[in-house]
C-alpha cells in the first residue's frame, strides 16, 4: 500500500536519495525546502513526488506546508526531517565583537537544526498515521562526540531529548520516532566548499570500513526504520558513519 511521506530538504543530498528510496516502492513523496527551483529539479527526478517550498524556521510557512500536504493526501505515514546545515550556505555576519559573532553563528544553527525539525513535527504530529506511523530526525556524529562547529554539533544533539519525548508521547499511537546520525557524507552540499583532500582522508580514516558513507546508505537505514520490521525500533539513534564514532 502506497504511503505518504514528507521529507524536508529535500532538493539534495541526503534528502533527494531519500525521496528517490521511498518513491522506489511506490510511496507519495512530499518535498518541503527553501529552494523551489531546486525542488522542481527533484521532482523531475522522482517519480510521482510533489514540491512544497518553504522556509521551515517561518510558523506561518510550516503551517501552510503542513496543510498542503494533509489536504491534498490525508494522513501522514512517515516525516522526515532532514532539512539542516552547519550554516556555512548562509550569509556570514562580519563583526569586530565576538559575542555578535557567537550569537548569530549559535542562533543561525539552532534555527536550521532544531526549529524547522520542531515546527514541521509539531504541525504534522495530530496528521501521523496511527497505528504504524514514523517520525525520523536527521542528527550527527557530531551531536555524539563534537566536532569544530560546537554551535551545529550541539544543535543536532540538542534534537534527541525532543525525539525521546516525542516517541514516550506518541507510542501509545503506534508510531516510533527514531534518530539516525550520519558520519561523513560525500555528495551532500552541507560544505561551503570542497572538502580539502587531505581532510577528507583523515575522516575516512576514522572508519573502520575504510570509505566515506554515501547520501544512500543514510536513505536505506530511514527507509529501513519506516518499515515494518522496524516496528519496536522506537526512541533510538541509530548510527551511520561506519564505525567513525568509535574511532580507531
Amino acid at each position: 500500500m502506497s504511503r505518504t511521506v514528507v521529507v524536508s530538504g529535500g532538493g539534495t543530498g541526503i534528502g533527494l536519495a531519500t525521496a528517490r528510496t521511498f518513491a522506489r516502492d511506490g510511496d507519495q513523496v512530499v518535498l518541503i525546502g527553501r529552494r523551489a527551483d531546486v525542488l522542481d529539479k527533484a521532482v523531475a527526478e522522482v517519480p510521482g513526488a510533489v514540491a512544497c517550498p518553504a522556509d521551515l524556521t517561518d510558523p506561518q510557512q510550516v503551517r501552510r506546508a503542513a496543510e498542503f500536504a494533509c489536504d491534498r493526501f490525508g494522513a501522514i505515514d512517515v516525516i522526515v526531517n532532514n532539512a539542516g546545515g552547519t550554516g556555512a550556505l548562509e550569509p556570514a555576519l562580519h563583526s569586530d565583537e565576538p559575542l555578535a559573532e557567537a550569537a548569530h553563528d549559535w542562533a543561525l544553527n539552532f534555527r536550521l537544526n532544531v526549529l524547522t525539525a520542531v515546527l514541521l513535527t509539531e504541525a504534522l504530529r495530530d496528521h501521523v498515521a496511527s497505528p504504524g506511523g514514523r517520525v525520523l530526525f536527521l542528527s550527527s556524529i557530531a551531536a555524539l562526540r563534537g566536532s569544530g562547529s560546537r554551535a551545529y554539533a550541539s544543535a543536532k544533539a540538542g534534537l534527541h531529548p525532543y525525539a525521546f519525548a516525542l516517541a514516550r508521547d506518541l507510542g501509545p499511537r503506534g508510531i516510533t520516532v527514531n534518530l539516525v546520525a550520519p558520519g561523513y557524507i560525500e555528495e551532500t552540499d552541507i560544505y561551503a566548499e570542497p572538502m580539502p583532500e587531505e581532510r577528507r582522508r583523515e575522516l575516512i580514516a576514522e572508519t573502520l570500513t575504510g570509505r566515506a558513507g554515501h547520501p544512500g546508505d543514510v536513505a536505506e537505514t530511514l527507509h529501513w526504520l519506516a518499515s515494518p520490521a522496524a516496528a519496536h525500533i522506537t526512541a533510538q539513534v541509530i548510527q551511520v558513519n561506519g564505525g567513525a564514532e568509535r574511532g580507531r
